[in-house]
Parts: structure tokens; C-alpha cells; sequence
């Protein structure tokens, strides 16, 4: 949620940021402020009427004490009529500082002025490429035909069980999972991220804090009969461990990761992008926040970008960072990287990991501060995420990548976590 004084202080830049979303009308802003001002109009009438109670509240005790009791009576009256114009003026203001709030949560994050303005992922920047072209021996499959060939993952009986999108991983598959699982959870916890095991269910207000709603409900799974949803990333349930929260300036950065299922109804998602692992309703994805320092939270950006980058390339596999335009940067975010790995059977670009600034816009909705060293004021922290990594794609272009006639090799650094070194 954007911050209103902020956008006070600052309405042409909002709107100048803004304007980067295609198609996006950005006199809501004007709007926005123009019911400020009726409802700080309001609050004026408020403050006068309630100091006006009280000057007679204590004109009424003095005169009750001075044995005055008919003057007293008549200022009580009109106290009481005070009272009652002071009601209705509170009713009003509630009104309009909810139709406030309502207003700014449906009003998306102002992209930064370096993202590129554009429509959709087709005007994303590729701003580099890394990593070894795997050459594949003649008859080389897609990961969905090695996978059931192999037995490692079966797609049909986790059809069965649940449905399309809920692969069921078997022997090897399954390892090979927990061995990427674990080297992940293992490399970000050296890097000084603290390890969590969160909840797979949040609630309402932790949806509102990290901005999947009122944004995204038709992509979460809702448990209607307890109002609880099952989480799309371990974003939501780590980065509302600080909803409601003052931390220390200090104490900045606050570093967490976790491993956690994933869930997303991913509706409308058919054909060729839907195949084996390339898209999931549950898969899984270990995931890493922080909660930074306004001053520092570009530079924490790039750091984050960097290991990430670090991860894919350790893994051997082809990579490129995407800068999201405008046009395909999330509801939430000011500006995000997204990486890409190349699945060399498909001839296709997987994406494996989104790694996201949201400035203060998460922290205003879950009124998470830090309290400044200097000034002892409360401000606003800025709040990163990134996917470090999400399986599916992962497990998809290293099958597809590193097979070879005899079955598939396992990337050297997977080799201690999982007990093998090939898939045959």
C-alpha cells in the first residue's frame, strides 16, 4: 500500500512512476488526495468541537462546585448537543478513512523510474546471460518422457490422487528433490539467512500485508471453512512475522529464509507452457527475505540478484536475468529480476526465480517500522524477496541438460546431498 504522505509530499513523482503501468489512469492519485482533504477538513471540525467539550466540561465542574447548579445545567445542554455533532462528525470521518484505505489497496506499486516502461513480458530487458550451452546427444527427450521413463516422477497417479499439476516425485526424483531442498535452505543459511519452518496457511491479514489480496484470490487456494489460504511462497508467512512491528534500526537487515510447498491455482494455464514440470498447482521453493533499511535497499536488491546468480551457476546450468518492464512487474513490486534457465530438449526458457525491491508498499500494509537510532522517529523499512530457488523448472533443465545415453548426471554439488551421481 502506498504511503500517504509520501504521495502529499510527493504527488508528480507518483503520478510520473505510476504512468510507467500501461494503460493505468493515474488521476487516482488526485482522487486520492482531494478525499484526503475532505476527510482532514473533517478532522479540523472534529479537533475544535472536542476542545470546545472539553472547555466546558471543566466550565461545567467549576460551576457545579461554585453551587451554580442552573448555569451549570444550561452549559450541560449545549455540551450535550456538542456531544452529539461531535458523533456524527466521527462517523463521517470513519467513512472517509476507510474509503481512504480501500482506495489505496487497489492502487499498485509505483514501479522505480529505471524499470523500462512496456506492456507485457515480450518488452522485458535481458541484462545478462551466463552459463554453459549444453550439447545433447541425438534422440535426447523432454524432461515429462525421461522423467516416466526413469520412474522418478509420475504424473499420471498424481493426476489420480489429486489432479492435473500435483506431479507425485518417486526413489531418485524424490531424493534428488531433498538434496536441492537442502543444498538451497544450507547456502542461504551461510550467507546469514536465519532458517524458518512457517505455517502453510495464512491468514486474511497476512495476505493484505504482502499484497496477494485483494490482488490475486482467484490464484490462491482458499479454505473457505476457517478463511484461510495455503500459501503461493514462503514470502507471505515470513515477511508478516513482522506485521504489527517496530524493530530496531540496528537490527537491520533482518535476513530469513525457508522451505516451503508451494500452492497456486494458476487458472487459465493450458498447452505446451503446462507440460511435466513446467507449470504446477504445488511444487516446491525455498525462498529468501529481507527487511531493510530504506537507504540500503537497492544495493540489498543487487546482493540478493547476485546470489541467486551465484546458485544457477553452481548448478552449471544456462542462465539469463530479465529486468521486468513495467508492464509485467507484479501488483506489489517496484521492481523485480527475473531468472531464467534454458531447458535444452524443450529449446525453452524456464523461469526459476523472481527477485523483488517492494520498497515500503508491504511494510505500509502491514505497519511494520523501524525505529530510528538518530532521531528516535518511526519509519517505514523497505521489504526484498527472491526465489532461491523454485524446483520444478530447476529439476526440469538439469534432467533436460544433463542427460546423457546412460541416464542423467547429477551436478556435482547435489552429488553429497542426494547419495548418487547418476540417474539411470
Amino acid at each position: 500500500m502506498l504511503d500517504l504522505p509520501f504521495l502529499r509530499q510527493h504527488a508528480d513523482e507518483a503520478k510520473k512512476r505510476l504512468a510507467k503501468r500501461p494503460g493505468y489512469d493515474t488521476s487516482v492519485i488526485d482522487e486520492l488526495l482531494a478525499a484526503d482533504d475532505e476527510r482532514r477538513q473533517i478532522q479540523t471540525q472534529l479537533d475544535a468541537l472536542l476542545s470546545e467539550q472539553n472547555i466546558l466540561s471543566k466550565e461545567i465542574g467549576k460551576l457545579y462546585g461554585q453551587g451554580k447548579k442552573e448555569e451549570a445545567d444550561a452549559i450541560k445542554e449545549k455540551s450535550l448537543e456538542l456531544k452529539a455533532q461531535t458523533g456524527e462528525l466521527q462517523k463521517l470521518h470513519d467513512e472517509a478513512s476507510d474509503s481512504i484505505r480501500s482506495m489505496l489497496l487497489l492502487i499498485p506499486n509505483l514501479p522505480q523510474l529505471r524499470v523500462a516502461t512496456g506492456k507485457s513480458a515480450e518488452d522485458n530487458v535481458t541484462v545478462k546471460e551466463g552459463g554453459p550451452r549444453h550439447q545433447l546427444y541425438v534422440g535426447a527427450r523432454p524432461h515429462w518422457e525421461l522423467a516416466t521413463s526413469l520412474g522418478i516422477i509420475d504424473f499420471e497417479t498424481g493426476n489420480k490422487i489429486t489432479g492435473s499439476g500435483f506431479p507425485l516425485y518417486v526413489g531418485k526424483g524424490a531424493r534428488l528433490q531433498r538434496a536441492l531442498i537442502a543444498w538451497f535452505l544450507d547456502k542461504a543459511t551461510a550467507q546469514g539467512f536465519t532458517e524458518y519452518m512457517p505455517p502453510l496457511m495464512v491468514n486474511e491479514d497476512s495476505g493484505y500485508g504482502t499484497g496477494q489480496l485483494p490482488d490475486k484470490e482467484g490464484q490462491m487456494y482458499h479454505v473457505t471453512a476457517d478463511n484461510l489460504y495455503l500459501v503461493p511462497t514462503a514470502e507471505v508467512p515470513l515477511t508478516n512475522i513482522y506485521r504489527d512491528t517496530i524493530v530496531k534500526e540496528e537490527d537491520l537487515p533482518i535476513k530469513m529464509t525457508a522451505y516451503t510447498p508451494c500452492f497456486r491455482r494458476e487458472a487459465g494455464s493450458y498447452g505446451k507452457d503446462v507440460r511435466g514440470l513446467n507449470r504446477l498447482h504445488q511444487f516446491d521453493k525455498v525462498e529468501i527475505v529481507q527487511i531493510e533499511h530504506p537507504d540500503r535497499s537497492n544495493a540489498t536488491l543487487d546482493s540478493m540478484v547476485a546470489y541467486v546468480e551465484s546458485l544457477v551457476v553452481e548448478l552449471g546450468l544456462q542462465y539469463r536475468i530479465l529486468q521486468l518492464c513495467s508492464g509485467d512487474t507484479s501488483f506489489a513490486s517496484s521492481i523485480t529480476y527475473d531468472f531464467e534457465v534454458f531447458a535444452a530438449a524443450q529449446e525453452k526458457w524456464l523461469e526459476v526465480s523472481s527477485v523483488s525491491n517492494f520498497e515500503s508498499f508491504q511494510a505500509n500494509r502491514m505497519k511494520c517500522r523501524y525505529k530510528s537510532a538518530e532521531t528516535g522517529k518511526n519509519h517505514l523499512v523497505h521489504t526484498l524477496n527472491g526465489s532461491a530457488l523454485a524446483l520444478p523448472r530447476i529439476m526440469a533443465a538439469i534432467m533436460e541438460n544433463y542427460q546423457t545415453e546412460k541416464g542423467i548426471v547429477v551436478p556435482d554439488v547435489l552429488r553429497p546431498f542426494c547419495g548418487f551421481h547418476i540417474i539411470d
